[in-house]
Parts: C-alpha cells; sequence; structure tokens
C-alpha cells in the first residue's frame, strides 16, 4: 500500500476521477483524492494523494494556478469548450493583430467577478450546476471574485491564439476565454487548455499516468508550505498524537504543522496567546 502525493500530467479525454479510480486499483489503496478537478478536454498538472495522504490535501496550496489555452474565435460552444454544441457566428471575427489581442488581454490583470458557468460543479440548493444543465436547466449564478494575475499573448495565427494566465483559485479559463472573444468583437471557446501550475508546484515534475509507479510519490509534509513546521520533543509529539492542547511559540502564526523527525503529526490551530488546540492529526 502506497501513501503519498503523486504529479500527474493528465491526458485529454479522461476524466479527472477516473486518475483516482485508475490510482485505486493500481496501488490497492481506496484513499484517493485530487487537487483541482480538470475537465475532460483539458491536460496538464493534477495533483493526487494516496492513502493517509489524503488529509494533507487542504493544506496544499493552491491559491494561484497557471494555464496555456487555445482560443478560436468566430465559434460558440455552448459549454466553452470541444464538448459543446458548436455555432458558428453570423458576423465576421474583426480584424485581429497581436498588439490588439495582447492590449486586450492586459484589460483582464486584476481582481474582477465571474459567473461560473452552467457545466460547472458548484452545487445550488444542493444540486451541482453540471446536473441541472444536463436536464436543461439554467438558473441564476452568483457572481464569484477572481484574480488574473498575470496574461500574456504567446501565438497568434488567423482568428486562433494561444494566451497564458496565472489565476487566483475557482476561475474558471473557459468563462475567460468566452469574456476575452467578447472583448475582441466576437465569440469564442477555447479548443485546448494545459495546466501548468498549482501554487508553487510545477508540470515539469508530473509523471505520465502510464509510467507511474511507488517511486513517484512523495512525502505530503513538504507539500505543506502555507505555515510553519514545528518540530516536537518526545512529550509533545505524544500530546500531539492525542489532540491535547499544546503550549507554542506564538510567533509561529495562527497555524502551524507540528512534526516529530520532520514527519508531520498534526495541524495545530492559535486559541489565545501561546495556546494552540487540534485541528486535525495527519499520522
Amino acid at each position: 500500500m502506497t501513501d503519498g502525493v503523486v504529479f500527474i500530467d493528465k491526458a485529454a479525454g479522461v476524466t479527472s476521477r477516473s486518475i483516482d479510480n485508475q490510482i485505486q486499483k493500481r496501488f490497492a489503496n481506496r484513499k484517493v483524492g485530487h487537487l483541482g478537478t480538470l475537465d475532460p478536454f483539458a491536460t496538464g498538472l493534477l495533483i493526487l494523494a494516496v492513502g493517509k495522504a489524503t488529509k494533507f490535501l487542504p493544506y496544499i496550496d493552491d491559491s494561484k494556478k497557471s494555464y496555456l489555452a487555445s482560443l478560436t474565435l468566430g465559434i460558440h460552444s455552448s459549454t466553452g469548450d470541444p464538448e459543446g454544441i458548436l455555432t458558428k457566428s453570423e458576423g465576421p471575427v474583426p480584424e485581429l493583430t497581436d498588439q490588439k489581442i495582447a492590449n486586450v488581454l492586459k484589460t483582464f490583470l486584476g481582481k474582477s467577478q465571474q459567473i461560473p458557468p452552467m457545466t460547472s460543479a458548484i452545487k445550488q440548493d444542493g444540486t451541482a450546476l453540471y446536473t441541472l444543465a444536463h436536464e436543461g436547466e439554467t438558473v441564476e449564478r452568483t457572481p464569484r471574485p477572481i484574480e488574473v494575475f498575470d496574461i500574456s499573448l504567446l501565438h497568434h495565427e488567423g482568428d486562433h491564439f494561444d494566451f497564458v494566465c496565472t489565476v487566483s483559485k475557482g476561475t474558471y479559463i473557459r468563462v475567460l476565454g468566452e469574456d476575452i472573444a467578447k472583448a475582441l468583437g466576437s465569440v469564442g471557446y477555447l479548443t485546448a487548455l494545459r495546466r501548468l501550475s498549482i501554487g508553487p508546484w510545477q508540470l515539469r515534475h508530473a509523471h505520465k499516468l502510464e509510467a507511474l509507479d511507488e517511486h513517484c510519490f512523495i512525502d505530503p509534509t513538504v507539500m505543506v508550505t502555507g505555515m510553519k513546521h514545528q518540530e516536537l520533543d518526545d512529550e509533545q509529539a505524544k500530546k500531539a498524537k492525542n489532540g491535547v492542547l499544546l503550549e507554542l511559540d506564538p510567533s509561529l502564526g495562527p497555524k502551524v504543522l507540528v512534526v516529530q523527525h520532520t514527519v508531520a503529526i498534526a495541524v495545530y490551530r492559535q486559541e489565545s496567546g501561546n495556546h494552540y488546540v487540534s485541528e486535525r492529526g495527519l499520522f
């Protein structure tokens, strides 16, 4: 049985959940989860946790994500991607230049509000939006705050161009692509999408699913970068394993990962002063 985190370079045409299922079977471990679902048409970095490592998923930094996206103008997709019903625009696509595209892309930098697509997994009154969409329903969705930290043109040819972007967690690149097309005076949809990074973790460290083995797994302790790590002595470690309150240096911050011999035991949360209470055991 394997416990740990692994970076997968997801192929197109498969769901993120199906990757989980394959990992479950291959490594005989029912506990498998991933960080940040990729649509079937999308490729790139998928972070998976197996066994006890699934407990670490909420503490892995996924606040920023980077993508390479391909956008085609002049055609509308009912889902914003190749899986939807495609309808050609009645009017011609405005003449595009690299400078015009680059200037429009810059207008998307910063914070804004984005309406999630009906094909998303966000729940409305307990039902996922994609379920409602499959039943032919369209409901009002509450706009969500997003931020585009960086966006730039990579390549342009005719009515098609590629761009790279770094965005906040929860940003739908399909919707961003549609909004970019609209700002250019047309309609458009993503023909391809590749995730390049999640937080500090890069696609270049990922493995193809077929090449994956037990040597590809890493200790999830090193994945917790959003809080300080505090080494405990034997007495403190015993308390932490039993969820007992710990007295720690307040300068450690509101949350701390307590470890012994660099192996994670638990996440502790500051209650007041130097009093820290157990939030979640990780062993």
